[in-house]
């Protein structure tokens, strides 16, 4: 018979095995902010594969977990959760179009409606903040489409460096975004501006989104984590009106997961009707997802213009504790030192 320490002991090793498992992301936890940051490295495509979206699910499960088991007495330090990407110049690229495609064609409807209602009840549980008094936010740095673009608006905050390239390409193949992208939007910005930004196919830069009112911090290129991190320092003081007016959000906007499934039976059933001529479109966006060392920018009039390789940044670590919230060791962040060699540099 176990005893309690050690159940507890088996419960903290499970979820260490749990941790150790995700390959699609890394997690550390930051003790001077009370953040869990999420850093996203999808393989083989930075897109929102089926492994990715079974992963995150994972972890809001056991994010969930460790507050509903915690002891009595104990208050676990943790109020916001960062979803970031590791991918320099790639945020996310929208949905896993190779497996679309593949579904599309076999005619394999109930594994396209699978994988959709998958990626939207990991959607609907960032709305509601995993039902947990956390905030969660979005650090966008380079491009983030399509579904990408819908995970992005799924959090409460959205926070994008000024270069960042964000929208929705899918009517360039007859589609829409069918992963809460209407609701949340409108939810933001109105119906009207809503569908103007879905029906454009255009990507927007962050700068455009900010005066609209869809982004709701701008960091300059590079200081996104940094810009981030002042965020939750600023905000740390004033975590309970943020949670109260989210609720208060979500009372005057609701947004349930029954409306978000009955959209997503409307794009199943748009999708099963794409002719060849729209697949072969889909072919082309499937190969910009492909190409990650080449990314090119989806333009509405040009989709070959390429940027240059120059303009894609390297993405920085973030200050984090020596031990994670999963009691995992944490390398030193080399991030200051780095920037004391560069400064250095510089002066002599």
């Amino acid at each position: 018979m176990k005893t309690g320490n050690q159940s507890n002991s088996a419960d903290e090793l499970e979820r260490k095995k749990s941790a150790s498992e995700y390959t699609q992301f890394t997690t550390r936890y930051d003790s001077e902010t009370n953040t869990i940051w999420c850093w996203m490295s999808p393989e083989p495509r930075p897109c929102m594969n089926g492994k990715l979206i079974h992963e995150l699910i994972q972890l809001q499960q056991q994010l969930t977990d460790t507050y509903t088991n915690q002891h009595p007495d104990t208050i676990w330090p943790f109020r916001h959760l960062v979803l970031a990407s590791k991918i320099p110049g790639i945020y996310n690229l929208g949905g896993d179009l190779g497996l679309i495609k593949e579904y599309i064609v076999n005619k394999e409807e109930d594994k396209l409606r699978d994988y959709a209602y998958k990626a939207t009840n990991l959607i609907h549980k960032n709305i509601n903040n995993l039902d947990l008094p956390i905030t969660i936010v979005s650090l966008v740095q380079g491009h983030a489409l399509g579904a990408g673009f819908e995970a992005a608006l799924s959090c409460d905050v959205i926070i994008a460096e000024r270069s960042t390239k964000l929208g929705f390409p899918e009517i360039l193949f007859n589609m829409f975004p069918g992963m809460g992208a209407y609701n949340l939007l409108a939810r933001r910005i109105g119906t009207a501006l809503a569908e103007r930004i879905i029906l454009s196919g255009k990507t927007y830069g962050a700068e455009e989104l900010y005066d609209l009112g869809v982004i709701d911090v701008i960091a300059e290129d590079g200081e996104g984590v940094q810009t981030t991190m002042n965020y939750l320092n600023s905000h740390n003081q004033s975590h309970n009106t943020i949670r109260s007016m989210k609720k208060i959000r979500q009372i005057v906007h609701p947004i349930t997961q029954k409306d978000l499934f009955d959209i997503v039976d409307i794009w199943l059933e748009a999708s099963m009707q794409l002719s060849e001529k729209d697949l072969s479109k889909m072919e082309r966006l499937l190969y910009l997802q492909a190409d990650t060392k080449n990314t090119k920018s989806i333009q509405e009039s040009d989709m070959s213009k390429q940027p240059r390789r120059d303009d894609w940044r390297k993405i920085k670590d973030a200050s984090f504790p020596l031990v994670t919230h999963l009691g995992e060791s944490v390398h030193k962040n080399r991030r200051k030192n780095k920037g004391r060699r560069q400064k250095a540099e510089e002066t002599s």
